[in-house]
């Protein structure tokens, strides 16, 4: 009945339904005359590469040549200073993680997947000067890819610096379900997306929440138009990217929310969701999920955040003058929203 409902209430909204902006119907700035200095360091090459007879020493020389993502991760990451941890000392303890078969054998096959990453540093200088050429104040980001045993796939840390853990973007035919069937993390839902395709928008996401700051209050509309900033300034950053990867649906999921765009707006008019702070009664519309509940099974969960970000088109349509940049600065979810003006597409 759940989707009966939810299709009536889309052919209701109809009449009242204009038409909104398409993903590609952006003012992006002029970057011709933009050009940045960025790189990709490899520092799960390097960590791999040190003698085991003289780890102390090497780990030193990581240290002073990587810095603050040293620290967190011989610290955070691996907690190497931790005697509940490495009993035996830090050495000790690292020494035998690079050793240990499961950790070498994850790292072989990094090597095998990431001989290069020479496209994905083309995508990230593209981003960059579109991100100086809205934001210039902003430090240009430095990458830096390592391998975390599957405890974490990306972070920002610093002044803008990124950290992406390859061994989560292995692609389809790594047996992710295996590692560990029981966490939500390694289920299929997620796992489809753990592949060379998704592996720099999702680098970028840290620094886009960033930008955009958290949601400015507790209510769906404050998380969905604040993560649709996050998406529409990952669509301008990464105009060379797929739509499905930006957004993270597949074709098919992507194809339903444009096609049903008047029945999801519907649908949290009619249920009352949009001003509701229960955040377990809309978490799932805004959150990674294998679909959006009251909805067909075809929908894909974060169908908010899809909405999101098509109110925050309508919104730059609307006010063109204003400049991408202020997306960081209107934090009244409510001006924001009457501003846009927004209607589902026909």
């Amino acid at each position: 009945m759940q989707n009966v409902t939810f299709l009536i209430l889309g052919l209701t909204a109809f009449l009242l339904a204009g038409c909104s902006p398409s993903s590609d119907d952006y003012d992006r700035p002029d970057i011709s005359e933009i050009s940045i200095q960025t790189g990709i360091r490899r520092f799960d090459r390097d960590l791999f590469a040190l003698d085991t007879a003289h780890i102390q020493a090497g780990r030193e020389k990581l240290d002073r040549t990587y810095g603050e993502f040293s620290t967190l991760y011989f610290d955070q990451l691996l907690g190497i200073q931790d005697p509940r941890i490495a009993p035996d000392g830090p050495d000790a303890f690292l020494k035998g993680f690079l050793t240990f078969p499961a950790t070498r054998h994850l790292y072989d096959t990094i090597q095998i997947v990431y001989p290069d990453l020479v496209w994905e540093q083309e995508a990230f200088e593209t981003a960059f000067r579109y991100l100086k050429a809205i934001f210039p104040d902003r430090p240009t980001p430095i990458i830096t890819t390592f391998l975390s045993e599957f405890s974490i796939a990306n972070f920002i840390y610093g002044q803008d610096e990124l950290a992406v853990g390859l061994d989560f973007y292995l692609g389809a035919d790594y047996p992710y379900s295996r590692i560990d069937p029981s966490n939500a993390v390694f289920s299929n839902y997620l796992t489809r997306s753990y592949n060379r395709d998704h592996l720099v928008p999702r680098t970028l996401k840290p620094l886009l929440e960033d930008i955009v700051g958290p949601p400015a209050g507790e209510r769906l509309i404050d998380h969905i138009l604040c993560n649709g900033k996050v998406q529409v300034l990952m669509d301008i950053l990464l105009p060379g990217i797929a739509d499905t990867a930006r957004i993270e649906f597949t074709p098919e999921q992507l194809t339903w929310c444009r096609d049903n765009e008047q029945n999801i707006w519907a649908y949290f008019l009619s249920e009352n969701l949009l001003y509701s702070t229960d955040y377990k009664e809309y978490r799932k519309f805004v959150e990674y999920s294998p679909h959006s509940p009251g909805m067909p099974l075809e929908a894909p969960g974060r169908t908010g955040d899809w909405i999101g970000a098509q109110i925050v088109r309508s919104w730059l349509k609307r006010h063109p003058e204003q400049g991408i940049a202020a997306l960081a600065d209107r934090t009244d979810s409510q001006v924001f929203l009457d501003e846009a003006k927004y209607k589902p597409r026909r």
